[in-house]
């Protein structure tokens, strides 16, 4: 493996480990942050996560939500919004968080790390921007 999969995959541990169940991602943004990570691009419904990092690209496939031919959900930024309030109150799981999204329409967002902004993309070129609060780590 490489470093920069050797020290993407530390951080990951260490964000599942301790990140709070209520405002989980500011947290999981930071660890990455620290660990050098300064963009991720989920590219929805195949789930795949590119992360740009201080020591390279490294690319993650998750479990993609559909399969075969299936029609895109129109962009709707009030259920999006909806995802993301329920998923920021600790009441989803991530993958249930990227299927809201994905039935929100997103095909894709990409988080700024040093920005702390996350852009959420509709096929149309529709998008929603929203900035994630900075949070310390001991």
């Amino acid at each position: 493996m490489s470093k920069a999969i050797d020290t993407l995959t530390e951080a990951l541990k260490i964000a599942e480990a301790n990140r709070p169940r209520v405002g989980g991602f500011p947290y999981l943004a930071e660890v990455l942050r620290r660990a050098g990570a300064t963009r991720n691009v989920w590219s929805l419904p195949s789930c795949q996560s590119l992360f740009l990092t201080q020591d390279g690209p490294v690319v993650m496939q998750g479990k993609p939500l559909v399969s075969g031919a299936v029609d895109v959900p129109a962009f709707d930024q009030a259920a999006l919004i909806k995802a993301l309030r329920v998923d920021q109150a600790g009441e989803s799981t991530f993958h249930e968080f990227l299927e809201a999204s994905w039935r929100a329409g997103v095909v894709r967002y990409v988080v700024n790390l040093e920005a702390r902004t996350v852009t959420y993309q509709g096929c149309n070129g529709e998008e929603y921007v929203e900035v994630y609060p900075a949070v310390t780590i001991a």
